[in-house]
């Protein structure tokens, strides 16, 4: 019960009248005891006179605070801004007190109302300041104390005793439903070590020790430091995290709302923060006119990258947003997400690109202007057993909807490629490459511009590493690592979006476009790094099991074909691949071929024709590598 009427008080704010009527009486009040220590705290002054100049204190220290808008400040949130808003306004009424006694001197003698002695003026004032500025912070902290007496309140140290420190101190001060209580700072800044932050002690790393933990009862630590090195911040949260610490980080201040940031925006540290590698960012005003006011369709909606692309693309003016899938259960989620923000113009569709039919009905229904193919299958084992469903699905169906928006004048057409496309040495990624240069050779054919992006391996998409590695934690281990020396790109899912969108706005028609995703990440790395975050050991706790090279993968991915080369594009993390020349008839003919087998079609034969129209595709650790011989 009395926690519901505490949460009632705390959703109530006093009124900033109240507020300045409260200010008016500590001036009030520090006007008289102005009085007492002028005069030794002896009443050798002249009483009725002081009464008399009460009221006219009383109006101008209204008209300062008015002036100044202290009294708008909500009292259980004084900071640093509240508290020069309260100096400047005393020095205001300070001021006009001293004015108005220049001319009473001046115009009305001696005996004037307003003459008053100038130390009164100067001890009010110092008074004012200390009086309504400690009123101010001892309310808050009264307030602030009430509160966490009635919730769980978490010990905390921030790491970082810098700006970006004292900004995440003082929101954490200032959101009194955070539950947390700062109880110092840690730095590696020698200089800082020792010392104290607003009567907190800035502590080293090394000092962090279990008896110091159990001793001031901390935790959780919140990493504040701006532009932090990814490998010194796995050096951190792994030191953390072996004490049984839970670790947080603050978001770069870009991503603070309006510029200030607020306790909900502390997030728990998450692997894409220990890439390696700056996050990628792209802004790009065009963006807009691209999409306004555009019909866009994206197949593979419902996928990781498709359903991304969704979210990106339901941000700008779309006329009609639709989305194709042939996953239902998948296509139905990602339908109701966008229902619960109430977005509207948005169309589920379910259906298969490999069903040309279907496909030229939808655009002959909502005639898109814009295409993003994302739908594929993506997973090299699966396809290195089923290569007539991998080339049904990524040649054949990429071969569908890029001849229908050829037919329908599509605007763009923007193919999702992989980096396994390039030098392949499974099935996927060489039916990706088909799929890449059957796109190249519709270029001129018609009125639509044929992009591609390639991109590596994406965090937490689908399938991918990162929820494989989370499920083996969750049982316990072992991580299983095919390789110890094996190595991927990678980028976040939002980063690949990024590029997608980009390249949609960039491409003229013809391009490949690839990221500078900086320096591959060993998966071995990160199998240890995603047990640290986990809160465990490895070997101790977690072991990593290394099973072997998977049919089709290899240990190194590559993002340029062999006699493929790279120009620069106006933003420095995007290239276009200056690909080598092809017969484009001959590639079309082959390609027709490819698509027209069926199902009965023994897998050393299709594969037989794969690596007839892609030479560089060289198969490893996989039953191919025999026709690699005859070849």
């Amino acid at each position: 019960m009395l926690i519901k009427l505490l949460n009632k008080i705390s959703e109530k704010y006093a009124s900033k009248w109240l507020v300045l009527l409260f200010d008016i009486i500590i001036v009030i009040a520090s006007f008289f005891l102005a009085y007492l220590i002028r005069y030794n705290f002896q009443i050798d002054f002249d009483f009725i006179n002081l009464l008399n100049q009460v009221p006219y204190v009383a109006v101008i220290a209204a008209i300062s605070f008015v002036a100044v808008g202290s009294y708008k400040g909500v009292v259980r949130f004084t900071g640093f801004k509240d508290i020069v808003n309260i100096i400047i306004g005393a020095n205001i009424l300070a001021t006009i007190l001293i004015f108005f006694t220049f001319l009473s001197r001046k115009m009305l003698g001696d005996n004037s109302i307003f003459n008053l002695p100038g130390s009164i003026i100067y001890i009010n004032l110092l008074l004012n300041i200390l009086l309504l500025i400690g009123a101010k912070l001892f309310i808050k902290s009264i307030y602030n104390h009430i509160t966490q007496d009635f919730q769980s309140v978490s010990n905390v140290l921030i790491f970082g005793a810098g700006n970006s420190g004292m900004l995440t101190y003082d929101a954490i001060q200032n959101d009194t439903k955070s539950g947390l209580e700062v109880v110092g700072f840690i730095d590696d800044d020698e200089r800082k070590i020792g010392k104290k932050i607003n009567l907190l002690k800035v502590y080293s790393i090394e000092s962090i020790t279990e008896d110091f933990i159990k001793n001031n009862d901390v935790e959780d630590v919140i990493i504040s430091i701006q532009n932090i090195d990814p490998t010194r911040l796995l050096q951190i949260t792994g030191s953390l995290f072996s004490l049984g610490l839970k670790v947080k980080i603050v978001p770069p201040v870009q991503s603070w709302i309006d510029g200030d940031l607020s306790v909900g925006q502390i997030k728990e540290v998450k692997i894409e923060d220990l890439l390696g590698r700056d996050p990628i960012n792209i802004k790009n005003p065009d963006l807009e006119d691209q999409y306004d006011n555009k019909v866009i369709l994206i197949t593979g909606a419902a996928g990781s990258i498709g359903s991304e692309i969704c979210r990106k693309v339901s941000l700008y003016n779309y006329k009609k947003l639709i989305l194709v899938d042939n996953a239902e259960s998948a296509l139905y989620d990602i339908q109701q997400e966008f229902r619960q923000q109430g977005l509207e113009n948005i169309e589920a569709i379910v259906a298969d690109v490999r069903n040309r039919t279907r496909i030229d009905q939808i655009f002959n229904l909502y005639k898109p202007k814009i295409i993003f193919h994302a739908a594929a299958y993506k997973h090299v084992p699966l396809m290195e057993n089923n290569p007539f469903e991998a080339v049904s699905v990524n040649i054949g169906g990429t071969k569908n909807v890029a001849d229908i928006a050829v037919k329908h004048s599509v605007d763009k057409f923007v193919l999702i490629s992989t980096d396994k496309a390039v030098n392949p040495t499974n099935v996927m990624g060489a039916t990706k490459r088909i799929a890449e240069l059957y796109v190249s050779c519709l270029k001129g054919k018609g009125h639509t511009k044929f992009i591609t992006t390639r991109f590596g391996n994406v965090l937490g998409s689908n399938g991918s590493v990162i929820p494989l590695f989370k499920k083996q934690i969750d049982k316990g281990g072992p991580l299983t690592v095919t390789h110890k020396d094996i190595t991927r790109y990678f980028m976040t899912i939002p980063e690949a979006c990024q590029l997608v969108l980009e390249a949609a706005a960039m491409g003229n028609g013809g391009e490949i476009f690839v990221f500078d995703m900086g320096e591959p990440i060993k998966i071995f790395s990160l199998a240890t790094n995603m047990i640290i975050l986990s809160g465990l050991r490895y070997p101790e706790d977690i072991d990593i099991k290394i099973t072997g090279l998977r049919p089709g993968e290899k240990i190194y991915e590559e993002l340029l074909a062999d006699g493929e080369n790279t120009k620069k594009t106006y933003h420095d993390k995007i290239m276009i691949a200056k690909s080598r020349y092809v017969d484009i008839s001959n590639i079309e003919k082959q390609i027709n071929n490819l698509t027209a087998i069926n199902s009965l079609t023994q897998p050393l034969e299709i594969v037989s024709l794969i690596k007839h129209l892609i030479p560089e595709y060289i198969s490893n650790n996989s039953t191919y590598e025999v026709l690699d011989i005859k070849k």
